[in-house]
């Protein structure tokens, strides 16, 4: 399997970005929570025709330090490595170069984008916080509230900001005209890691990533499309994915179906696929793919070009939403 080629591509079909304008966002940034940033074609209305969410988008050191200061819980030690190797590296820079190329591609569109600032090694703003750890056990998913936040201060701190993320993304939703759609951009490790999240979670993960260990798990595909529900029904727009998948699969990679997990009610992708029937895509994407050299417990360095490379295939498959 060879990984897609950065060089530039002399295909007609290939986007080349160019200048885009700032629109007026549905929503308004909260510092520390949530950054907006919207793009509209040239010839759009400025309404956003595509929300993209990161709602893993707390990937910087700054982004972990600034709330575990504000905890008062026993922390595990070191547990910033959890951070490095659980947050959704590369999706945010993928998700502004996604929006500008579509609005290059299509004049008419524009393009939303909304980054989570909070660390899902704290509180995961894609779970429903009161689901049962049966539920996100059968969606094969970590829990929303990690189980060494105990403090009542730190609770009732993480749901506030939780809930004021939550809040902005549903009013961004309900603001879709009516052929509106939604991409949920993720990003995950390159290997499958069966380690369960609790107070020794630095140290399972360490001996996971222990170099005679880390060969044997399981490899994921290089993307993997989340839209079949637990009972096999797909949710995710087939013209989309159908698209994407060819194109793929020209370059030698491989689009999952649901290949890591399921789309499951523990996590908030299902309450937007429900509100948006086909017209809501949640996407996996290796981390390893974003960098020259893949590295589990640093702050990772995303490479422009090769974050550009797999802009293409993705802007040319959303481009059949419409």
């Amino acid at each position: 399997m060879q990984p897609m080629s950065a060089e530039p591509d002399t295909d007609p079909e290939v986007i080349e970005p160019h200048a885009v304008v700032a629109a007026e966002p549905a929503v308004d940034p909260l510092a520390g929570i949530l950054d907006v940033r919207t793009f509209h074609g040239l010839n759009s209305d400025g309404v956003a025709d595509l929300l993209i969410e990161v709602p893993h988008g707390a990937t910087t050191t700054a982004d972990f330090e600034s709330h575990a200061v504000m905890l008062t819980s026993p922390l595990p030690a070191s547990l910033i490595d959890f951070f490095y190797v659980n947050t959704d590296t590369g999706a945010p820079e993928l998700a502004e170069v996604l929006a500008e190329r579509l609005v290059a591609a299509d004049p008419q569109r524009t393009v939303t984008v909304l980054r989570c600032r909070i660390p899902r090694t704290f509180i995961d703003c894609n779970r429903v916080l009161d689901a049962s750890a049966a539920d996100y056990k059968a969606g094969g998913v970590a829990p929303g509230l990690m189980p060494y936040i105990t403090t009542p201060e730190d609770i009732a701190l993480l749901r506030e900001r939780y809930e004021l993320y939550l809040g902005a993304v549903r009013k961004a939703v309900e603001a879709l005209p009516p052929h509106g759609a939604m991409l949920l951009l993720h990003s995950y490790a390159p290997r499958t890691v069966g380690v369960e999240v609790d107070a020794n979670i630095v140290r399972s993960l360490h001996a996971a990533y222990a170099p005679e260990v880390v060969g044997t798990w399981p490899a994921r595909p290089e993307m993997d499309v989340i839209g079949r529900g637990p009972d096999g029904t797909l949710h995710a727009p087939t013209a989309v994915v159908d698209a994407l998948r060819a194109d793929l699969a020209a370059s030698g990679m491989t689009l999952g179906d649901s290949h890591t997990y399921k789309l499951h009610s523990s996590t908030l992708g299902w309450e937007h696929a429900l509100r948006l029937p086909g017209r809501s895509l949640c996407l996996e994407i290796r981390r390893d793919l974003f960098v020259v050299h893949f590295e589990p417990f640093v702050e990772a360095r995303i490479d422009p070009t090769l974050t550009a490379a797999l802009a293409e295939p993705i802007v040319r498959a959303l481009l059949h939403l419409w």
